[in-house]
């Protein structure tokens, strides 16, 4: 494997030592090393990866330097917009060197969200004109590739990406990790909300920990999961999916379970949620400022006030709470108001190691909540 001091240095070697980008777990030991030996003007986790072009492209239009852009494989249908029409030859040609993390690549067992996206991973790369390199796992040969990839962004000005496969770096453990002191676990949380539900809502849950969770409070309450629609891809999307059923089914109440990082990720989506103004919509975002499914690198959630966004954008209510007491407060005042409605509870980080995933497939999980919605 390929220490991540080792691989920083070589791109430093190489003048590059500006990154920005979304974390990823195949990453996340480069992305640690990144974040405790990269000042902070040099390493920006963006809110989503096509952001991370925008910035990179800006720095390079400032010093003419080539920047680094992480993401999961998953990330590419952010980047496909800028890097169509702004980094490309034919637009303006302007180099970045893409990390991108393979999930579900071909062979590699992975999770059923992972399988289509690692199927065409290098074939996007392909379509789009993007000269690529499978990381090495050999110390000599990825400096060869770095050399290489270097060389043709700077004869080029084009985009170069260097595909990183399950256990290419060795292990690195984030030192500057951002502390909060909140009581309230994430899990205890979900399951607070969740039992404070009527018997006909349903819960949109997004990426990750949060989608998990709900699914193990279910099975732990020998409950079914019809209810639950667990977002298990698409980061960013559960409060639009949340939307299109809440406006077609005005008798029951539909609770999106989103996470900081997710909601920032696509934040205009809470401006549509608010002009369309379902009064059966409770928003219920799930704060610890940390990407905690992928390393824990943080999110700036709780360094903005998520709830003042919700209402400038035309929430009829937001709040934010911090303790059980509170939440089992909040959740009894909002039976009786119209949404839409936020309430951000703010958690601290981290999971149980013994954590499970959903046992149901995603189509079973989408045939059970639609026969659901029909009854």
């Amino acid at each position: 494997m390929i220490s991540p001091k080792f691989f920083i240095e070589k791109l430093k070697e190489n003048d590059i030592d500006f990154y920005a980008g979304v974390p990823d777990s195949l990453l996340k030991n480069i992305c640690a090393y990144i974040a405790d030996n990269v000042d902070a003007s040099h390493n920006i986790i963006t809110a989503n990866e096509g952001a991370a072009v925008g910035l990179a492209a800006g720095y390079h239009l400032a010093t003419g330097k080539i920047g680094v852009v992480y993401m999961q494989n998953s990330g590419e249908g952010n980047i496909i917009n800028p890097l169509a029409s702004l980094t490309d030859k034919e637009v303006y040609n302007i180099p970045v060197l893409l990390l991108i993390g393979w999930r579900g690549r071909p062979g590699v067992h992975d999770e059923p969200q992972h399988v289509k996206q690692g199927k065409v991973t290098t074939g996007l790369l392909n379509t789009m004109g993007i000269n690529y390199e499978v990381l090495s796992k050999e110390e000599d040969k990825a400096e060869k590739q770095i050399s290489k990839a270097v060389s043709a962004m700077k004869s080029t000005g084009e985009v170069f990406a260097l595909v990183i496969e399950k256990d290419t770096f060795d292990s690195y453990k984030l030192q500057n990790v951002e502390k909060n002191d909140y009581p309230m676990s994430r899990e205890e949380a979900i399951q607070t909300v969740a039992a404070a539900m009527g018997e006909k809502d349903v819960v949109v849950s997004t990426t990750g920990m949060i989608s998990r969770e709900l699914f193990e409070y279910r099975a732990a309450k020998g409950q079914g999961h019809e209810r639950d629609f667990l977002t298990v891809g698409s980061m960013g999307h559960a409060s639009q999916i949340a939307l299109g059923i809440a406006l077609e089914k005005h008798d029951r109440r539909v609770w999106c379970f989103d996470g900081d990082g997710a909601t920032i990720m696509h934040m205009g989506s809470m401006a549509i949620v608010a002009e369309k103004a379902p009064k059966n919509y409770i928003h219920v975002v799930f704060n610890n400022g940390a990407h905690d499914s992928v390393g824990g690198q943080p999110t700036v959630g709780l360094k903005i006030d998520l709830p003042a966004v919700a209402r400038a954008v035309g929430y009829k209510a937001a709040y934010s709470v911090d303790s059980i007491e509170a939440l089992k407060g909040q959740l009894a005042k909002i039976n009786n108001q119209e949404g839409p409605v936020m309430v951000e509870v703010k958690v601290h980080k981290g999971n149980r190691a013994d954590l499970g995933r959903p046992t149901t497939t995603p189509i079973q999980n989408k045939e059970a909540l639609m026969a659901f919605l029909r009854k």
